[in-house]
């Protein structure tokens, strides 16, 4: 006898043996049982999501005749008589199934059309299946619209399309729509372990998510693969031996390369992208495999969870590699690892792109200056003096330091200085304090920290300078006139009423030397100065500039809040 494939021996034959597209059998399934027949269905979705399945179930829903052959519509098909098994067997005289992809002119459909004057001869309905309808020309969309829209009552139409956007929305607005979705791995995993338990078949549950994750949501395509690992493993379904069938990258590979990010070791990174090219393993796969890793690593550090929590072999060094790498450094590795995938076709090399894809995050990977300097330091002891050269020259690379800001300090106690004073310490500006600017930067601040303000009105309150106020009327003037906006002026005279300034706002344009967002800079410059001396006055630095020549590159030194 000939071997019947998995995904035609396994095709569901009514609607409890479907499998994840419960919405779509619930509503065909009420559908059936109220006797609320539409005459015309669309069925959509990608590749083996039971497309067919479901228009030869509803065929035979449509048309069963019972065990006692006085059956009617139903939602329970027998599958034992006549017509249950010949719309299995494709011999129903009135299921006919169209292949819209070989089938696609006007005389095909016309042909097809013509069927609809006639009777159905065996069943209680004909059911037109049109696969792959997006395949059709405009001239045969036009030829069936009419017989679509009003058929004859014994006459039934079923859509099937990968690709509904291609669909005139003439034909669309004269079906039912139904939506087939792609099936989880845990939902094709558990399918494939029934199936092969039925095959009495030995199967290692690695080895089955692996097919499963393979499979791309297609329940048959997950069927075909275990086909073809059965094969390949003699009978045997072992997650080695599907790795090696699907060219999947071992999970240590994947564990290791993550190690090695998080503990910045560019040497092993190399060494085991080139395990991966030495052994022929996808690359595609392992920025795969490693996107998996790192986004289960990401719910980790967002929400931790105890070893004992999960039964995944896993688990344990997931949560050890979620606590060795930053949050940060895992979303940034995992938005690498996503866009790299896109990178591995343009490169002449995919190993040598795999590789660049890894070493990237090495070289955005935020260090600290002290453990930098800490680590020469500590090298100097066995240095000769020929040797000191080298540290000196990576000290001295103009590498960004990240300090802490010192205290804030109040605004008040900014001295008054003339406009045309220089004043390199606090602003690009110069800054003249005044009474209405203290008043006007507390009013602001406020209005902030409430939320009563935002995008363009939070920058017109910033940008501007309060030159005169009486009790209902404040005069302000702004530079840009971009944000001089009615709708930005009404919105902060609003806001200003509900925080009690029942006032008119009158808006100039013309030089400001008294903003709130000027003060700010002056702020951060009072700051930014201030952690400049604690940096040049750290007696770690001044040991680096004495024993090995080293500075600070200007402009390097950058401020944190």
């Amino acid at each position: 006898m000939s071997y019947l494939v998995l995904a035609r021996k396994y095709r569901p034959r009514n609607f409890t043996e479907m499998v994840g597209q419960e919405h779509v059998v619930q509503a065909l399934t009420n559908a059936l049982v109220q006797q609320r027949l539409h005459h015309a269905y669309l069925f959509t979705g990608t590749r083996g999501v039971g497309k067919t399945t479901v228009s030869r179930i509803l065929a035979k829903s449509l048309n069963c005749q019972g065990l006692d052959g006085q059956g009617g519509i139903t939602a329970e098909p027998c599958g034992v008589c006549q017509a249950c098994q010949d719309i299995d067997s494709g011999r129903f005289v009135d299921y006919t199934e169209l292949d819209a992809a070989s089938n696609r002119g006007v005389d095909e459909v016309q042909s097809l059309l013509e069927q609809a004057v006639y009777k159905p001869v065996q069943g209680r309905f004909k059911v037109f299946m049109i696969d792959e309808v997006h395949m059709l020309t405009n001239t045969a969309f036009n030829a069936m619209l009419k017989t679509l829209e009003e058929p004859p009552e014994y006459l039934k139409f079923v859509l099937a399309t990968t690709d509904p956007q291609k669909v005139p929305v003439t034909v669309l607005s004269r079906c039912l729509q139904f939506n087939l979705r792609p099936m989880a791995p845990e939902t094709v995993f558990e399918h494939l372990t029934k199936v092969l338990e039925q095959e009495k078949l030995s199967a290692e549950p690695m080895a089955l998510k692996l097919l499963a994750r393979a499979a791309r949501g297609s329940m048959r395509d997950a069927l075909s693969l275990a086909d073809q690992a059965i094969a390949f493993g003699n009978g045997q379904l072992q997650e080695a031996t599907v790795r090696l069938m699907l060219g999947s990258v071992d999970r240590s590979h994947v564990m290791g390369l993550i190690d090695a990010l998080a503990r910045g070791n560019g040497a092993d990174v190399v060494s085991i992208s080139e395990t991966l090219r030495l052994n022929g393993l996808s690359a595609a796969s392992a920025l795969e495999d490693m996107s998996l890793v790192l986004q289960r690593m990401a719910v980790l550090q967002a929400v931790p969870q105890p070893a004992s929590a999960s039964t995944d072999a896993d688990h344990q060094e997931l949560l050890r590699l979620s606590e060795a790498m930053p949050a940060d450094e895992t979303q940034l590795l995992y938005s690498l690892c996503l866009h790299g995938r896109a990178e591995l076709g343009l490169a002449p090399d995919e190993y040598a792109a795999l590789t660049m894809v890894l070493l990237r995050l090495l070289a955005f990977k935020p260090k600290s200056s002290s453990a930098q300097l800490n680590s020469v330091l500590a090298q100097k002891k066995t240095l000769t003096p020929t040797q000191t050269s080298l540290p000196a020259e990576k000290v001295a690379a103009p590498a960004p330091v990240i300090v802490s800001a010192p205290a804030p300090i109040q605004v008040k106690n900014l001295p008054v200085r003339e406009a045309s004073e220089p004043s390199s310490r606090i602003a690009p500006r110069a800054l003249v304090v005044t009474e209405e600017g203290d008043f006007w930067t507390h009013t602001v601040r406020a209005l902030i920290s409430a939320d009563a303000i935002s995008a363009l009105v939070r920058e017109l309150a910033l940008q501007s300078q309060l030159i005169a106020r009486d009790t209902d009327q404040w005069q302000l003037r702004i530079e840009s006139e971009s944000l001089n906006q009615g709708a930005s002026r009404e919105r902060l005279q609003s806001a200003l009423h509900d925080a009690g300034h029942a006032v008119k706002l009158v808006v100039e344009i013309g030089k400001v030397s008294d903003s709130p967002a000027q003060r700010n800079a002056a702020v951060l410059a009072e700051k930014q100065k201030a952690a400049e001396v604690l940096i040049h006055s750290d007696p770690l630095v001044q040991a680096m500039v004495q024993d090995f020549g080293a500075k600070i590159v200007p402009g390097t030194l950058k401020l944190i809040s």
